[in-house]
């Protein structure tokens, strides 16, 4: 069966307005509706940075126990945990893995690292 939907772990992790802490989630693959209905987007328009935030919004399916992930949401991670999110949504949109190739620093053994666990 075709896999759309893959789950990750945040490095730091999303605190919500109670303190609670949410890093475990899933993103689902994006459609072409996800990529190009988020362009007329006023906020987009005014500031085409925001592309991310609205896109990450509609991908991201579960956040700890939220599930309704919106822009706000988005807007509330640490930097490092949206880097890592766009990164993971380059990946399996990319080429439907969340495998990272990665070269250890003191042998230069080359690897790969699963971005998503369990996998």
């Amino acid at each position: 069966m075709f896999k759309t939907e893959y789950e990750f772990i945040l490095p730091k992790g999303y605190v919500d307005e109670d303190g609670s802490l949410h890093k475990e989630g899933v993103m689902r693959m994006a459609t072409a509706a996800d990529e190009i209905l988020p362009l007329r987007d006023p906020r987009v328009q005014s500031n085409p940075a925001y592309l991310t935030v609205i896109l990450l919004s509609r991908v991201v399916t579960k956040l700890g126990g939220l599930t309704d992930i919106n822009p706000r949401i988005v807007e509330g991670l640490f930097a490092s945990d949206l880097s890592y999110l766009q990164e993971f949504y380059r990946k399996i949109n990319g080429d439907g893995t969340a495998h990272l190739k990665a070269v250890c620093p003191k042998c230069g053994n080359q690897f790969e690292v699963d971005m998503a666990p369990g996998e």
